[in-house]
């Protein structure tokens, strides 16, 4: 088991052997639903002892439209994800999309997130590294798990070893995505954290509406598959309202099935300890 204390010292219950759980919305909506999700999600894993990193991002760079939800403001989203830290002392993770954007989102966050489609931009990794905090990685849907090494190396070569890798599904056609579980193996053995992203896995991208589609009901099959595979974290999207969601409502968890699915999760991995 890899030794989770290194990614924050806001990290809890890295002792209780649980995976650990990067969860929120989509994107910062405003700071009223943001806190009522994370005061939800804080409450839960306390109770079952995971380790838990809030997760929002501050703007969204990647949309299938123009005219699509992006943000409420870079600067008023940042305020909110670090009140967010500061209030429930967790720590936060958020997307970051250009070398400027790293030094900017550094100021507020705890780990920085490299999205899927960026992972091979040398200079963004560099830069990410560069702010000392800890980098998420997430796979892109185009590569191998082991090519995910070379991302790995970018920022390790930048003096940088808090490094965590995601998988968050391979593309399959041109409307779906499979997650390839032997990846998760595969990937721990580059040395990281290895973190199984359930609901963006269950994405149905380039749909000709513009909006990308999902299928939620999956997501408790494709958790409950990656912790028994042992995974070391999991990501979920979650709203109180997914069918009104500013973005990526359709492949969300709904809040409050978040209970129990924790509660199933916590399980299967004491199954297999």
């Amino acid at each position: 088991m890899i030794d989770l204390k290194h990614i924050s010292p806001k990290l809890k219950h890295t002792e209780s052997g649980n995976f650990f759980l990067m969860a929120g919305p989509c994107v910062v909506e405003g700071e009223e639903m943001a806190f009522q999700i994370a005061e939800h999600v804080v409450a839960l894993t306390e109770r079952f002892k995971i380790p838990y990193i809030f997760k929002a991002s501050y703007r969204k760079a990647n949309r299938s439209k123009a005219d699509s939800f992006t943000g409420i403001g870079d600067e008023k989203a940042l305020k909110i994800l670090r009140k967010i830290s500061e209030t429930f002392d967790v720590p936060v993770v958020s997307d970051i999309h250009s070398e400027e954007e790293a030094q900017l989102a550094a100021e507020y966050v705890d780990i920085l997130q490299i999205p899927a489609f960026l992972c091979r931009q040398t200079d963004l990794l560099m830069a990410a590294a560069k702010t000392g905090k800890a980098i998420n990685i997430k796979k892109g849907q185009f590569l191998s798990p082991p090519a995910m090494a070379f991302a790995a190396q970018k920022v390790r070569s930048a003096g940088n070893d808090n490094i965590m890798l995601t998988d968050r599904g391979t593309c399959f056609g041109y409307q779906d995505l499979i997650v390839d579980f032997r990846g998760i193996p595969e990937m721990q053995k580059i040395g990281y954290p290895v973190i199984l992203d359930a609901t963006h896995s269950l994405q149905q991208p380039n749909q000709g509406t513009g909006v990308t589609g999902g299928n939620p009901a999956m997501i408790e099959t494709i958790a409950k598959a990656g912790v028994a595979v042992g995974v070391d974290g999991l990501f979920m999207e979650t709203h109180f309202d997914p069918a009104h969601a500013k973005s990526d409502g359709a492949n969300m968890l709904p809040l409050d099935k978040m209970a129990d699915l924790l509660e199933k999760l916590v399980r299967v991995r004491e199954a297999i300890l």
